[in-house]
């Protein structure tokens, strides 16, 4: 959430940046909640110095009756002024959830994801001197998918993954992995993108499968509820992408200013219900309510939280050419990079058997949005201060395989496997 100051200073601003993401959020009335808290803390507080100058008084002899009695009526005001600033916090803190970040300077302002603005295309589109199919009727004819079977299990929205189609996932994980662990892979892309930053490794994780409430509400990711799945009488529920358990592993914890920055790389299987989509992509495994994902988390400095947001964007681009996919970048508008975002970039690969651009990656740069709920902190020069939280996709592991599957298909219906995947393959061309 915001610091209450800044928006107690910038009031119009966060007003005009709200509307611009598409909450509709009243400023006014949050400050006037924030000045009567305000006013009733300060009755709190001077109550509570009242009482302690006559418990102080009162000890070591007999106290004056008009003591005794000024004592009870103190103790009845405050539990009066107490649950009235319960009540005026409780409200406070609702409104403050609701604002959402603010959006960098850069970050196009629009009013849905048909302003974002295509930022660069790379690669060639591919293409055949044959009719491609989609990777449903391959993976279909190969074996390597079942969702006929599999909607009798669990319903719709869920598939079996076989044979070849399962060597080719954990081909891509084992990739990603080597290359995410290795610093000389990063001191290329840091290099490559002109950045400037720390070529530290990140730190391959399996996080749980599961977030508490308060942790999930913490990260501002529980919104919305309905495309969440919960577990039935409990605080608890299937997270949506290891960056909702990756960044709320370090709640309430202080690092010191060496540690930073810290990286992680989650792997999970995450659970969505695609609210909203009925009808839509129920061909293949574009939208699925179980999806596997290796995904990017950071803590850092300040000061480094923008260049991190722009190394992890420069780590997409260089998986995607490594597996030698056309991709291009979207900036994202003010109403598309979310409430917990202050920019967002997203990658949309080539899929020449549905002759467009999807969605693949995304990049979501928080500041100090998140860390300020979760009190996720850093001590630098003495003092302590909040961390910035990046995340961003490495690779949707279904949308990336599709994404191989129709690039890289042949005439005869087999998928040539790209060479940077081979050794994770026993050598293996083609599939």
């Amino acid at each position: 959430m915001l610091d209450i100051r800044f928006i107690r200073e910038n009031a119009a601003r966060v007003q005009e940046a709200a509307q611009q993401k598409g909450y509709m959020v009243n400023i006014a009335e949050l400050l006037e909640l924030d000045g009567q808290r305000r006013e009733v803390q300060q009755k709190a507080d001077e109550l509570r110095t009242r009482r302690n100058e006559i418990s102080g008084q009162m000890k070591g002899g007999q106290p004056a009756p008009e003591l005794i009695e000024e004592g009870k009526h103190l103790k009845t005001e405050l539990a009066e002024v107490d649950d009235r600033l319960r009540v005026l916090d409780e409200a406070f803190m609702a409104q403050l959830k609701k604002v959402p970040n603010m959006p960098a300077s850069d970050v196009p302002i629009g009013a849905s994801e048909d302003e974002n603005i295509v930022a660069k295309e790379v690669g060639e589109r591919t293409k055949f001197d044959f009719a491609p199919k989609n990777h449903a009727q391959i993976a279909e004819a190969k074996g390597w998918l079942d969702k006929e079977r599999a909607a009798k299990v669990a319903g719709s929205r869920f598939a079996y993954i076989m044979g070849s189609m399962v060597k080719l996932e954990l081909a891509i994980e084992h990739f990603v992995i080597d290359r995410l662990t290795d610093e000389e892979t990063l001191v290329k892309i840091s290099n490559d993108a002109g950045l400037a930053v720390s070529v530290k490794p990140f730190i391959p994780v399996l996080p749980p499968l599961m977030i508490k409430t308060e942790a999930y509400d913490q990260m501002d990711r529980l919104e919305p509820q309905d495309d969440r799945y919960k577990i039935e009488g409990e605080e608890l529920w299937l997270q949506g992408s290891a960056e909702h358990v990756l960044g709320s592993m370090r709640a309430g914890e202080i690092f010191d200013e060496q540690d930073l920055p810290l990286r992680y790389l989650g792997f999970a299987t995450s659970f969505r219900k695609e609210a909203g989509t009925y009808g839509k992509d129920m061909e293949g495994i574009i939208r699925m309510h179980q999806f596997d994902k290796l995904e990017m988390e950071s803590f850092t400095l300040a000061e480094d939280g923008m260049n991190e947001h722009l190394l992890f964007v420069a780590i997409q681009e260089y998986l995607l050419r490594q597996l030698g996919l056309p991709y291009r970048v979207i900036q994202k508008c003010t109403a598309d990079i979310g409430k917990p975002d202050a920019r967002g970039i997203d990658m949309e690969t080539w899929l020449p058997g549905q002759d467009k651009y999807r969605e693949t990656h995304t990049a979501d740069y928080m500041t100090d949005y998140q860390a300020r709920r979760l009190q996720t902190r850093v001590r630098k020069d003495g003092e302590l201060q909040l961390v910035h939280t990046n995340d961003a996709t490495a690779f949707a592991l279904g949308r990336i395989m599709v994404a191989v599957i129709e690039n890289y298909q042949t005439a005869e219906g087999d998928v040539i496997i790209p060479e940077v995947l081979r050794p994770y393959m026993n050598g293996r061309e083609r599939i």
